[in-house]
């Protein structure tokens, strides 16, 4: 496995993680390996609190590698292939801090999966977005189209492979943002350092929360995020967040 095919670095508490497989960070099975691993690290480090996904070069990804497809002449090899596809989006979405995905070009089928994936959304101007299996024999990807656009537009991407732009999704409410090609990855590094600087504790139960109540009827998630409240209420963090609002000044917390 490369080591630098996904790229990890850790600034106050911010984790950037940078898909880096020339030219189009197209995804095979060694770098979806490293992208479950490096996400389950952020999952278990104290000393990040939030991350930011992003691209090296000027395509955020453009989907998985048609030279690593499974063969169907080795058996369990389709299997291994469904298996780590699915858990490089699952490791995304079930990491314990929030990631924020900063898309700077091109998102296509797997790549759109990985934005999808993650809690928040940004992008660059150019970027662009479709679910193209289509276009080479195969359809997959609506589960993660649905979490992000209405029935018809989910339809009309998965049966025709079109792409939308960025402005495109902003219109729609998909995205957070639209910003220039140099504005993206500062916009998203700030709002990261931002949700850093919370108590650590409950940062981590709302991301959990957050990723519940959307399984949830309104009133058993409503009741489940009570839980949390009253367990984060008991907490020292807490404790200080209010001291700090009182004497009007900056919180140390403790993660605890």
């Amino acid at each position: 496995m490369s080591d630098t095919s996904v790229t990890l670095e850790v600034n106050e508490g911010v984790a950037l993680v940078t898909l880096n497989r020339a030219p189009v960070n197209a995804l095979n099975r060694d770098m979806r390996r490293r992208i479950v691993a490096i996400f389950d690290e952020i999952s278990e480090r104290e000393d990040i609190r939030c991350a930011v996904l992003t691209g090296a070069g000027k395509v955020f990804c453009a989907g998985a590698d048609l030279k690593d497809r499974p063969s169907a002449d080795i058996a369990g090899d389709f299997l291994e292939h469904n298996r780590i596809t699915r858990e490089t989006g699952n490791a995304i979405r079930e990491c314990t801090k929030p990631v924020i995905a900063a898309v700077n070009g091109t998102a296509l089928g797997a790549g759109l999966g990985l934005m999808a994936a993650c809690d928040i959304m940004y992008a660059s101007d150019n970027a662009t977005f479709g679910m193209p299996e289509i276009n080479v024999g195969l359809a997959g990807g609506a589960s993660m189209l649905r979490t992000l656009f209405g029935r018809s537009t989910l339809r009309r991407m998965f049966f025709t492979g079109q792409r939308l732009s960025a402005q495109d999704l902003l219109n729609r409410n998909v995205l957070e943002d639209v910003l220039p090609p140099d504005e993206l990855l500062p916009a998203a590094l700030a709002l990261a350092h931002e949700i850093a600087s919370k108590a650590p504790l409950a940062v981590v139960y709302a991301k959990r929360a957050a990723n519940m109540v959307d399984l949830m009827p309104q009133r058993d998630a409503y009741r489940f995020e009570q839980d949390f409240t009253m367990a984060l209420a008991k907490t020292e963090d807490a404790k200080e967040a209010r001291m700090a609002f009182l004497e009007k000044r900056q919180p140390q917390f403790k993660g605890r």
